[in-house]
């Protein structure tokens, strides 16, 4: 799974926003608003990845049980679906 093409993160001081552009504007209006891990995840999705690919590098970069881990990852690709921005 990955991202939908035509979002982009934009960083902008403490504050990382993922933006549609092109076509994925004309069917996505508005922004969304990540966390720290939200957007570690996302960073990760540009990329074709597996659920696990992305519960093993969240264990990789923060000190966190697996457990935690995948609630995470299990919340952030819930809401990336619910926006229909996320293409598996």
């Amino acid at each position: 799974m990955k991202l939908k093409e035509g979002f982009i993160l934009h960083k902008t001081g403490e504050e990382n926003i993922v933006v549609p552009t092109g076509k994925a504007s004309k069917s996505f209006n508005g922004l969304i608003r990540n966390n720290a891990t939200a957007t570690f995840i996302f960073e990760r999705l540009l990329q074709d990845v597996t659920e696990e690919d992305l519960v093993q590098a969240i264990l990789e970069k923060y000190d966190v049980s697996e457990e935690i881990a995948k609630e995470d990852v299990k919340a952030v690709l819930k809401q990336l679906r619910k926006a229909g921005i996320l293409d598996e």
